[in-house]
């Protein structure tokens, strides 16, 4: 019985397990198979990485406190944040890696930085 290349096509002459003609045609298999899961990963870590970057600009001093209009105008994706901490009176900060902000009332936020990150 015949075995064909999982990727082009190619009859296989070799081994009895082998799948691929070539390394180049293992590669692109593998990159095809798993090309939207990459891409999914890459657009979350850039959203991930420019969400703290605004955080990091509007907070220099390690303490802030803004407007949610200022998030906003800068592209905050409010989505994406990497962990979450809840006080003792219930108040839950979110944190983009060691930047971190809590909702206030009258659309405040307050900006944080953990520096035990890092």
């Amino acid at each position: 019985m015949e075995k064909h290349c999982l990727s082009c096509g190619e009859v296989l002459i070799g081994r009895a397990d082998k799948k691929f003609c070539n390394d180049s045609c293992r590669n692109n298999y593998h990159h095809q198979r798993n090309h939207n899961q990459i891409n999914l990963i890459r657009n979350i870590n850039n959203v991930l990485k420019k969400n703290r970057a605004i955080l990091k600009e509007l907070n220099p001093d390690g303490k802030a406190k803004i407007r949610k209009q200022q998030l906003d105008r800068q592209g905050f994706n409010f989505k994406y944040y990497t962990t979450t901490y809840v006080t003792k009176d219930k108040r839950v900060y979110y944190f983009v890696y060691d930047q971190g902000y809590l909702p206030l009332e009258n659309d405040f936020y307050a900006l944080v930085e953990n520096s035990e990150i890092g």
